[in-house]
C-alpha cells in the first residue's frame, strides 16, 4: 500500500502538538455581539441555516454579513442570493441600520425627518461596501468560484442551495444538492468560510399535521438531501418560538460538530428587518412561571406557624 494513502498518528502528532501548544485559537468571524457571537463561522467551516418561508432567513443572513464586515475589518464576503438583487438586500439593511420602516424605504417615502438616520445608515454601508460583493447570474458553482477568486472572498454565502447548480449533469434535484454540498465542502477544505441557506420541508406538528411549526423542524427538515446536514459543521433552523410572544424566534442549533449545540432566542422586528437577542427577563412565559412560583411559595408561607407568629408580632 502506498504511504500516500495514509498518515500515521506519530507523523500527524508533530504538527498537531505544535498547534495545540501554540495558544492560537481557530480563526472565526463574529456575526454579531452578545449571544450572536457564539455562532461559529470561519475558514474550513460550513454553516447551514434553514427556516420556513417568511421566517426571516434572508434578513438574518444579511444582518450577519454586514455585522461580520463591521467587526472584522479585513474580512471580504461574497453573497450569492438567487431571489433578491443587491438593491433589495441593501434596502433591508438600510432599514435595520437607520431604524426606518422598510415600507417607507421600499416606496421611497423619505423626507427631511428621515435625513439624519438615512445618512447614518448609508454611511455605515459605505464603510463596508468595498469588501462586500454580489454574484451576478448565472447562479452556478463555477461562477461562484470564479467570483470568489476575483474578489478574494474569505466568506461565501449561498442562498438558496437548492437553486445553485453544481458542475456536471445530475438526474434529479437531490443529486444536484448532493453534488453542490460536496463541492462546497471542498471550498471549506481550501480555507474558505461557507454559509449555506436552505429551504426546509414541512414536518409533523403535535397534532400530526404537516406544517412549518417550530416543534417539528429538525435536521431531517432540510430539503432534498441528507448530504446538507452531513456536510455541515453547524446547522441551524429559524423557527417561531411556541412559548413566547409574536415575532419571538428560536435559532435552533441542531448540529455542532466542534462543540455544544445551544439554541438562541431572538426577537425579529420585521418592519426594520432586525434580529436582536431576547433578554431572558423579557420572556413572558418564564416571567409568568416565576410569578406563579412566587405566589405559591407565598401561600405556603402564610399557612406556616412561623408566619402566624410574625403576623401576631406585627399586630402587637
Amino acid at each position: 500500500m502506498s504511504a500516500a494513502n495514509f498518515v500515521t498518528a506519530a507523523d500527524a502528532m508533530d504538527g498537531w502538538r505544535d498547534d495545540v501548544l501554540s495558544g492560537r485559537p481557530p480563526t472565526l468571524y463574529p456575526l454579531g455581539t452578545g449571544p450572536l457571537a457564539r455562532i461559529e463561522v470561519g475558514p474550513g467551516l460550513v454553516t447551514l441555516l434553514g427556516g420556513a418561508p417568511g421566517a426571516g432567513k434572508t434578513a438574518f443572513t444579511m444582518q450577519c454579513v454586514v455585522d461580520a464586515l463591521r467587526l472584522t475589518p479585513a474580512l471580504r464576503i461574497l453573497v450569492c442570493n438567487t431571489e433578491m438583487p443587491p438593491g433589495v438586500l441593501l434596502d433591508r439593511q438600510l432599514a435595520r441600520l437607520s431604524g426606518i420602516d422598510l415600507t417607507d424605504i421600499r416606496y421611497r417615502r423619505l423626507g427631511a425627518a428621515h435625513a439624519d438616520r438615512v445618512d447614518r445608515g448609508i454611511a455605515t454601508l459605505a464603510d463596508v461596501a468595498d469588501r462586500l460583493a454580489f454574484v451576478r447570474p448565472p447562479f452556478d458553482l463555477g461562477n461562484v468560484a470564479a467570483a470568489a477568486d476575483a474578489v478574494g472572498a474569505d466568506l461565501v454565502v449561498l442562498a438558496y442551495i437548492q437553486r445553485i447548480a453544481p458542475p456536471g449533469q445530475h438526474a434529479d434535484r437531490r443529486g444536484s444538492v448532493d453534488a453542490c454540498m460536496s463541492h462546497l465542502r471542498r471550498f471549506a477544505d481550501a480555507g474558505t468560510a461557507v454559509v449555506v441557506v436552505s429551504a426546509v420541508g414541512r414536518s409533523k406538528d403535535g397534532q400530526g399535521r404537516n406544517s412549518y411549526a417550530g416543534e417539528g423542524l429538525n435536521l431531517a427538515s432540510f430539503r432534498e438531501s441528507s448530504e446538507l446536514e452531513f456536510g455541515a459543521d453547524d446547522a441551524f433552523i429559524l423557527a417561531p418560538d411556541p412559548d413566547a410572544v409574536e415575532d419571538a424566534i428560536v435559532l435552533k442549533h441542531l448540529k455542532a460538530r466542534n462543540g455544544e449545540a445551544l439554541d438562541l432566542r431572538l426577537s425579529f422586528d420585521r418592519r426594520r428587518q432586525q434580529f436582536t437577542a431576547a433578554a431572558a427577563a423579557a420572556d413572558p412565559v418564564a416571567a409568568g412561571r416565576r410569578r406563579k412560583l412566587s405566589s405559591t411559595l407565598a401561600g405556603l408561607w402564610d399557612r406556616t406557624p412561623a408566619a402566624a407568629a410574625a403576623a401576631g408580632e406585627e399586630d402587637a
